[in-house]
């Protein structure tokens, strides 16, 4: 039987870091520079209060041992209120992948300094705020920790045992 390695989803807000300077026409915005490893799948999202749980369950199902979410400090998101939405719902999440007994220390929640207008990104609060490098290192830790999830583990075993067309 083959091993099952660890891999993370990470979804990150489109408008954390950027400073408020809106993407040129047709371009992806630019989000901070986590230099991951290959086992990481970035998603950008237009802001984590969109970030439904059904989002963040399916990456779960899709056999990610870890999910992290990189999100604006509370008040400096471009959105008001979309760094609070999101932390509830990861609350949220959090309960359900402790009641599963999928362990709620795999869903991680990072603040990053956001893009909100006429708040620059120096004014967050000082020490709240994480850089990329922080990010990735707590995330791998984690990642490292963490044994593969038990779905990927299904997973891989319903592709072993498919019969070859």
């Amino acid at each position: 039987m083959n091993q099952v390695s660890s891999t993370m989803t990470a979804f990150i807000c489109a408008n954390c870091a950027s400073g408020g300077a809106p993407p040129a026409a047709g371009l992806k915005p630019a989000s901070p520079d986590f230099d991951w490893p290959g086992s990481v799948r970035q998603v950008l999202v237009p802001c984590t209060g969109r970030l439904q749980p059904e989002n963040v369950l399916r990456a779960f199902e899709s056999g990610s041992s870890i999910v992290s979410i990189v999100a604006c400090l509370e008040d400096n998101c471009q959105y008001i209120e979309g760094s609070r939405r999101c932390a509830s719902r990861v609350d949220y999440i959090r309960s359900i992948l402790k009641e599963i007994g999928l362990g709620e220390e795999r869903l991680l929640l990072f603040r990053v300094a956001g893009s909100a207008p006429g708040v620059p990104v120096s004014a967050a609060r000082p020490g709240a705020a994480l850089h990329p490098a922080d990010i990735r290192e707590q995330a791998m830790q984690a990642l490292r920790i963490q044994p593969p999830s038990p779905l990927a583990q299904s997973i891989h075993a319903g592709i072993e045992d498919s019969p070859d067309e």
